[in-house]
């Protein structure tokens, strides 16, 4: 019998095959490199204008100062996933030397530091706001367990957000930043899945295992969680990650009403990517 919820809408009414479809490029463009070549994502139409403008300035003041930046965030996660999430910021990634340019160029384009108004830890990132949206300046992970290196620029992909072709970090980078996001208040493994879920089984995962080093177990963790909620999705990642992961036997061809089953014991709300359409936004 069909769960359903508080509504009375039945929770897996929305066809996962259809999603896939929307983003079958995402996957295949991650597997062939193809990635810049594809059309705007239809998630762009949900940025506002106003929120991209602010975005532009801040594009345009780095562009200006000659600081190469990636997009991460929520459109760096929604060009692996189809879906963009709610967002009142933009993150940009830089490489550490150039963190006071980067700073100063902002400055001058009209945006004041958030550190008055909100102190935070000025060893990883700078935060700037106007008009109440947030841009951030990333240049090392939260933890400090590493900094933006050279190698997130070489392999980093191209969305098109509104007319403007954008750098964003790569998945693996995205996923390795992501693993050590596990606090009270947030926790990014939701992302992780929803990354796993489309690109999973395009991922070069001796790259990734080779950036997270001792920290690998962390992301095994992950795969065992994905395992549980998505077994079909997670037969298709490389055999030699789910024997290192200590994944079990592969099980293919699992229904997909049981994955939104239990997608929906972990939370009631839209934080499952293909339970959606890329024309409406993730809530968590």
């Amino acid at each position: 019998m069909t769960e359903r919820n508080a509504g009375g809408t039945p929770i897996c009414e929305i066809d996962t095959k259809r999603y896939l479809k929307s983003v079958k490029e995402v996957g295949d463009g991650l597997q062939c490199g193809t990635v810049d070549e594809i059309s705007e994502p239809v998630w762009t139409s949900l940025i506002s204008i106003p929120q991209w403008e602010i975005c532009k300035r801040a594009i345009s003041a780095l562009q200006a100062e000659k600081v190469d930046f990636l997009l991460g965030g929520a459109y760096g996660l929604a060009l692996y996933t189809g879906r963009l999430r709610d967002t009142k910021d933009a993150d940009f990634f830089i490489l550490p030397e150039h963190a006071p340019r980067a700073a100063a160029a902002l400055a001058r384009a009209g945006f004041q530091d958030y550190y008055p108004t909100c102190p935070y830890d000025r060893r990883w990132i700078y935060r700037s706001v106007m008009d109440g949206f947030i841009v951030d300046l990333i240049f090392r992970m939260a933890n400090r367990r590493a900094d933006i290196d050279d190698v997130w620029f070489q392999r980093a992909n191209e969305v098109i957000i509104h007319g403007d072709k954008l750098k964003v970090i790569p998945p693996e980078e995205m996923l390795w930043q992501k693993s050590y996001v596990m606090q009270r208040d947030r926790c990014d493994w939701a992302d992780i899945i929803n990354i796993l879920y489309v690109s999973g089984h395009a991922l070069d995962w001796e790259h990734l295992i080779n950036r997270a080093r001792e920290d690998e177990a962390l992301i095994y963790a992950i795969l065992h969680v994905f395992e549980w909620l998505c077994p079909d999705r997670a037969g298709k990642i490389p055999e030699f990650v789910r024997t290192r992961a200590g994944l079990p036997p592969a099980m293919l061809g699992f229904d997909d009403e049981l994955t939104a089953i239990r997608a929906r014991l972990l939370d009631s709300r839209s934080w499952f990517a293909p339970l959606g359409q890329p024309s409406e936004l993730l809530q968590v």
